[in-house]
């Protein structure tokens, strides 16, 4: 009994220290905050499997660790025209409850979509199935694999057994303590300390006239290698990005700088199947990055090819550092975006009709959504925010 007040002490301090709630811990690990907090009152004795799943999502989740590696982006071509078939065995989600478009991309001509998971069908076989998985689709998916029990590289295998060509991938590493210092990795590209197979690099800049006292030299990006190639690297300020998009003040942004490895077509071929040979995410994405490029220091009376390794940059490649593991952020589909919309786009309107019925004494505002009616889209779209992941999965 002793031994596992231990454990269990440990394991709620641990949780405290990070800064982490219970519903936090539970979602990631799999469990329920209920159940979690049986476990950490002594009211609930877990096996083993999930003892050790919690301490394992818990040195995960550390807010001290300080990078991290997730999938950003996937894009797979499937040859079929049987949308069900790659909804429900390779997804394993059910198309009930997918909300159906009559536009798509990529000159599809359809899509089937819940939160940022789509997929595109077209009339023509031969352009197939496409899944697109941007970033919010990666944190929703990521979040219906968790109730699947199934990992991402369960995924991938299914997909590759399916045929699935996989059209584009990203690997993002998370810089949660500003180790990447992005204008001064484009000033050792313009001074030749960047040792590179890529031919070029861009660097933009991006800033504000207003809240100059917040930070110098916003919003800067690298991009290293040809956009147009099948692997190039974006090293750009996250921090900013959800400053300009979101509105988090800078010093709340969890993430400071974010390098994605972006890779098309071959190149993110032999990726999945290397990362399913491997099962190791971190070999992986830093083989890519050590085949194309390296920064280094320039040294007098020595040639270019012997000048020491930048040591910021030795560390960002695994010099001195602990493993890194494959972070997943589950997320459940919301509807933020539609309602930071409304509170930017529309609500001031409303604000200004709404003002107009007191002093008139009218009711046009109540009467508007009184009399509005609800498409079948948007039926569809109420459908999604009341299920629950264990609804939708198969």
């Amino acid at each position: 009994m002793t031994n596992t007040l231990g454990w269990v002490k440990e394991l709620k301090d641990k949780r405290l220290a990070y800064g982490l709630s219970q519903n936090k811990l539970a979602l990631a690990a799999g469990i329920t905050r209920p159940y979690l907090s049986a476990i950490e009152n002594g009211k609930a004795v877990p096996t083993e499997q999930i003892r050790s799943s919690l301490f394992d999502t818990l040195e995960r989740l550390n807010p001290d660790a300080p990078l991290e590696l997730l999938f950003d982006y996937v894009r797979i071509r499937f040859p079929t025209v049987d949308v069900p078939q790659v909804l429900e065995t390779i997804l394993h989600l059910n198309m009930d409850y997918m909300l159906h478009e009559d536009f798509a991309y990529y000159s599809y001509t359809e899509q089937y979509r819940f939160g940022d998971i789509t997929v595109m069908a077209s009339h023509d076989p031969t352009k197939g199935v496409l899944l697109e998985l941007k970033g919010k689709g990666c944190r929703q998916y990521e979040n219906f694999l968790l109730a699947q029990h199934r990992s991402w590289f369960d995924f991938f295998k299914d997909c590759l057994n399916a045929q699935g060509v996989f059209k584009r991938l990203d690997l993002a590493i998370n810089d949660k303590t500003g180790l990447l210092n992005i204008p001064v990795l484009a000033q050792k590209c313009q001074s030749e300390e960047c040792i590179s197979l890529f031919r070029s690099f861009k660097y933009y800049r991006s800033g504000e006239l207003v809240h100059r006292d917040e930070k110098t030299d916003m919003g800067n990006t690298l991009y290293v290698g040809s956009l147009k190639s099948e692997v190039y690297f974006c090293i750009y300020e996250k921090d900013y990005e959800q400053y300009a998009k979101n509105n988090i003040p800078l010093e709340k942004a969890e993430v400071k700088n974010r390098f994605e490895i972006r890779l098309k077509n071959e190149r993110a071929s032999h990726a999945v199947i290397d990362l399913l040979t491997r099962q190791d995410v971190e070999k992986t994405a830093f083989e890519i990055i050590n085949r194309y490029i390296r920064f280094v220091d320039k040294e007098e009376n020595k040639r270019r090819s012997a000048w020491s390794m930048n040591q910021h940059w030795a560390f960002f490649i695994g010099k001195d550092r602990g493993a890194l593991r494959l972070t997943t952020e589950p997320e459940p589909y919301t509807f933020e975006r539609t309602l930071n919309w409304l509170r930017h786009q529309v609500a001031p309107t409303l604000k200004m009709i709404g003002t107009i019925d007191q002093l008139n004494q009218t009711a046009i505002l109540s009467e508007m959504i009184h009399e509005a009616k609800l498409t079948e889209k948007h039926e569809k779209l109420i459908e999604q925010q009341y299920l629950t992941r264990e609804d939708v999965i198969l």
